[in-house]
């Protein structure tokens, strides 16, 4: 049987678990974790921006906490040099203060179905793989157009197990989220990229945000007369602390995990995807330093964009290095050997399966190369050079109603491109992304063959520009619309359909986006071989082993893991305890590293050990904990909770020895950092001052405070 701490489990088949859980210490029943006739523990996890982050409600007014680097581009978006509260933080002293984010969106789980035969009994043995596809897109979209009229609720369906299994989920998704408060980066973001994924952490990276809804409680856009959400459920906080070895749980919407994949696929997300977007992003994100270190209205343009490049950076270097160190490849290829063994047993069994990993393998092997210079053009010119993803998103719809010569359409698509525009120049730097132009297109030519090159490479930089992409680039700044703010509103003074199909940026876009689809076209058949490959070896493992209990792989839906806290050792005479306190911050101070500058005020309470009801009886003040709890991107903000159901906790990190943990998990090393929910509550209260918002929380009944 798999270890009790491992795995993403569905709540609504929680049942499954039970036992188990229970056994560890859990007190809540299925029931208390889901259930569609009453109110639960679902109602109060909230998935923000469609499963990007978790959020959590802990007040009756729709108050919702979540990590700092969640809303670390809202806070960035409110901030100004005058007004910087990336650097001086936030605090909403009543509800009118609150400030809006209209693209963030908070969406809470009503219910789930199993649609599997709906869809499955539509498939026959007669029907082609492509047939197949369209006839599932087909039902599903049938299955969601009937839910969501039925409902009044956004619905998805979801595949699990490689297309197995099929469930539809419903949603009540709000778009009125506002931000309630945020610490200042030297406690949200403390130790900045030095820290993260490592353990031991000081961080206090937590923020609130609160869902407001119509006078009637319904989902709504933004409005003046919106109220805040009445929930269903809302988590009780515990002020009782933990010991090492107490049962905790997390819920969350973790986002992706691979944990079935071949040692053949193995080697290609190490090679084609992790060392690609290592290298190309050390190279973008070094050219972003140099500007943001010399420009402060630079540096808050590009804050948020650096943390999240940054972060999957670190991310791919140091996975490749623990599939390594953890011998990944090895224990893969050992599940392939015991898979071939149990299907070379039977005639019957290697009827059904036998062709399962030599087509897996087949298709890796006839993709890679493509698939290699795809996550190349990606990183390069899609999510790299920011000016062709810009003029891409928003070229065509304005260049179509100019060529159409409706005054109507021109005038309402002149709105919203002059609006995207607009949004995109308020966090963009003209020299900053000039200069990482030139560097990732020569990154890319570099690196891959000319005959995967896009239309653009060959006809404006080889042919017009004798191979210097730097002239390209400085050609483009000159002559495109979209490289200042300035040119797009002198274009759009008088626009023309005939100056916008001509403009450089906006050519090269196009070439650069045809050419990204077109690679996914070349694969068809490949991935088409390696889906069908994996459909077969998956549900062989399962066959294989009829008493294991699978948990499907992430895919940002509601998950459950459970574990406990406890402290681990990442290496010889190393050895890290479970939590951390206000003592290592005070230690780590350093006034010439932003990252490590603590603020007086909080130096102040460390000195006067002023912790009020949040600090423990020897007078120390915990700040992080560890557990082991299942947990990958898209649970940052998680709730942490006991075993009764209180909230100790909310989730942000993993540990670098365990960046193996989205392929394959190891339950030695693998650990889920979390801010600890009084180091929380002290910053809003002692720190911040900010009472009100520690008025509104519902405060579980004390226990003896354990540290």
């Amino acid at each position: 049987m798999l270890k009790a701490d491992e795995g993403m489990w569905l709540p609504f088949l929680i049942e499954q678990n039970m036992a188990t859980m229970t056994e560890k210490g859990f007190k809540l029943t299925k029931d208390d974790v889901y259930n569609i006739n009453q109110s639960c523990l679902k109602d109060a996890i909230v998935s923000l921006d469609h499963g990007s982050c978790t959020g959590e409600i802990i007040s009756e007014k729709g108050l919702v906490l979540t990590n700092h680097h969640c809303a670390y581009s809202e806070i960035q978006s409110h901030s100004t040099v005058s007004k910087d509260y990336l650097t001086e933080g936030f605090w909403a002293t009543s509800l009118s203060e609150e400030l809006p984010n209209p693209e963030k969106t908070a969406s809470i789980l009503v219910k789930v179905e199993n649609v599997t035969e709906q869809i499955m009994s539509s498939i026959s043995d007669t029907l082609t793989h492509d047939e197949c596809e369209r006839v599932i897109k087909n039902k599903i979209s049938d299955i969601i157009d009937e839910s969501t009229f039925e409902n009044n609720c956004d619905a998805s369906v979801e595949s699990f197990y490689y297309d197995t299994e099929y469930y539809l989920f419903l949603y009540n998704t709000y778009n009125d989220v506002r931000l309630v408060g945020a610490p200042p980066e030297s406690i949200g973001k403390f130790g900045g990229e030095y820290d993260n994924w490592e353990w031991p952490r000081h961080t206090g990276d937590f923020t609130l945000f609160r869902i407001y809804t119509d006078t009637a409680g319904n989902p709504a856009q933004y409005s003046p007369d919106n109220i805040p959400l009445k929930p269903k459920y809302a988590l009780p906080i515990s002020l009782s602390g933990y010991n090492e070895g107490d049962f905790t749980f997390v819920m969350g919407y973790p986002g992706y995990t691979t944990r079935f994949v071949t040692s053949h696929e193995l080697k290609y997300i190490m090679e084609c995807e992790n060392k690609v977007r290592a290298l190309v992003r050390e190279e973008k994100q070094r050219i972003w330093k140099k500007y943001m270190d010399t420009d402060e209205a630079i540096r808050l343009k590009y804050s948020s964009k650096y943390a999240k490049s940054a972060n999957y950076w670190k991310y791919s270097v140091y996975q490749n290095k623990a599939l390594r160190s953890n011998n990944v490849d090895e224990i893969k290829k050992q599940r392939e050997l015991e898979f071939s063994e149990w299907v070379s047993s039977n005639d019957s069994l290697s009827e059904i399966y036998g062709e399962a990993l030599t087509l897996v393998n087949n298709g890796i092997e006839e993709s890679k190369e493509i698939m290699r210079a795809l996550n190349f053009l990606y990183e390069t010119h899609i999510s790299g050079a920011e000016l062709f993803l810009v003029a891409y998103l928003n070229a065509p719809a304005m260049l179509k109603a100019l060529q159409s010569g409706n005054d109507e359409e021109i005038i309402d698509a002149t709105a919203i491109f002059s609006e995207k525009m607009a949004d995109f120049f308020k966090d963009y730097d003209s020299k900053t992304d000039k200069a990482t132009t030139k560097a990732l297109i020569k990154l890319f030519m570099e690196n891959i063959a000319p005959n995967l090159y896009p239309s653009f490479i060959d006809t404006d930089i080889t042919k017009k520009h004798k191979g210097n992409a730097d002239k390209y680039v400085d050609y483009l700044f000159e002559h495109s619309i979209f490289c200042s703010e300035e040119k797009v509103k002198y274009f759009l003074n008088k626009p023309s359909a005939k100056k916008l199909a001509k403009d450089p940026v906006f050519i090269a876009a196009e070439s650069i986006v045809s050419m990204y689809n077109g690679y996914f076209a070349i694969m068809s058949d490949a991935d088409n071989m390696r889906e069908k490959g994996m459909n077969l070896y998956v549900n062989g493992l399962r066959a294989m082993n009829p008493d294991k209990n699978y948990y499907p792989d992430a895919n940002s839906t509601l998950r459950l893991t459970y574990g406990e806290i406890g402290d681990y050792e990442p290496g010889d005479a190393v050895y890290y305890n479970y939590f951390t306190t206000l003592k290592g911050v005070i230690e780590k101070h350093d006034e010439t590293m932003p990252e490590f500058n603590v603020p007086a005020k909080l130096m102040e309470i460390f000195a006067n050990k002023d912790y009020g009801i949040y600090g423990n009886a020897d007078s120390t003040m915990n700040v992080c904990f560890i557990t082991d709890n299942d947990i990958t991107g898209g649970n940052s903000g998680s709730p942490v909770l006991n075993a009764r159901g209180e909230l100790i906790g909310t989730a942000f990190d993993g540990n670098l020895e365990s960046m193996s943990g989205d392929i394959e998990y190891d339950s030695d090393i693998q650990k889920c950092i979390n801010v600890d929910i009084r180091y929380i509550l002290l910053i809003i209260d002692k720190f911040a001052g900010a009472s009100n918002i520690i008025e509104e929380l519902i405060f579980a009944k004390p226990e003896t405070n354990n540290n």
